[in-house]
């Protein structure tokens, strides 16, 4: 099984680090897009990524200083609500072992990472409307992406991708996995509401790296046990949901 989540825009830059990291699979990339991203004006980040003018101008130095910046294994700089969820500071050895083999962070920069790839600050969304030679970050990427998650599914042998992606990182991959072969999950996260059952995003993305920590600490490899994920008072509804689609409730 490998599990797909997305970035985060929070980055822990500061708690220190102790991991042997590895190395990005498209570092060369990744530092393509950033010489690209270089020449950009904090006025032009500030209209493509719909940030303040603050976050451009430190993205705008970030780009600029990307190549000497230091380098922190990706699990331990995003700082996002499901980097909440998976809570890596308390995550032993065994589980971070695991992660490496079966977690994949897909990123507009790196494309694809794993948990202890180096990486460098950044902020740069999949869904960018920009790619260093025009169209956008998806096009650049193309099928490359999905290859990566595709030969590192091969080497298990349960065909399942969980995909606790957005919608917008998944779209790097989605598109272009073949039609047989692989199994897609990708669980609906609810609450139960006076109003009935609702999607709550915090909610919904905490939940999604609760489940990534869960899969990574229960070794789980095959998706009929992913019904039996009950951390944080989530249960498997099995009258709803839908094929590949399994749906969670919290009251």
């Amino acid at each position: 099984m490998i599990i797909l989540i997305s970035p985060a825009k929070t980055l822990d830059l500061d708690t220190p680090v102790t991991d042997a990291m590895t190395e990005p699979r498209f570092g060369a990339d990744a530092a393509r897009i950033a010489r690209a991203a270089a020449k950009l004006a904090p006025t032009d980040l500030s209209a493509l990524m719909h940030i303040s003018a603050g976050l451009a101008e430190l993205n705008a130095k970030r780009f600029k200083g990307f190549r000497k910046a230091p380098e922190r294994p990706a699990i331990r700089t995003f700082a996002g609500d499901v980097y909440r969820g998976f809570d890596a500071a308390s995550a032993d050895e065994d589980t971070i072992t695991f992660a490496q083999d079966h977690l994949r962070i897909l990123s507009g920069l790196y494309g694809v990472l794993r948990p202890l790839d180096a990486i460098r600050p950044y902020r740069l969304e999949m869904g960018t409307s920009w790619a260093p030679k025009g169209g956008k970050l998806t096009d650049y990427w193309g099928k490359k992406v999905a290859c990566a998650v595709l030969a590192d599914l091969k080497t298990g042998d349960s065909g399942v991708l969980l995909s606790l992606a957005s919608n917008e990182y998944y779209a790097a991959v989605g598109p272009h996995l073949p039609k047989k072969g692989v199994q897609v999950i990708a669980p609906d996260f609810r609450v139960r509401t006076a109003k009935g059952l609702q999607f709550q995003s915090f909610t919904a993305k905490v939940a999604r790296g609760t489940m990534a920590r869960w899969v990574c600490e229960e070794r789980i490899a095959d998706a009929a046990a992913l019904p039996h994920f009950d951390r944080d008072g989530w249960t498997f509804d099995s009258d709803g949901g839908a094929p590949g689609r399994p749906l969670f409730i919290r009251d």
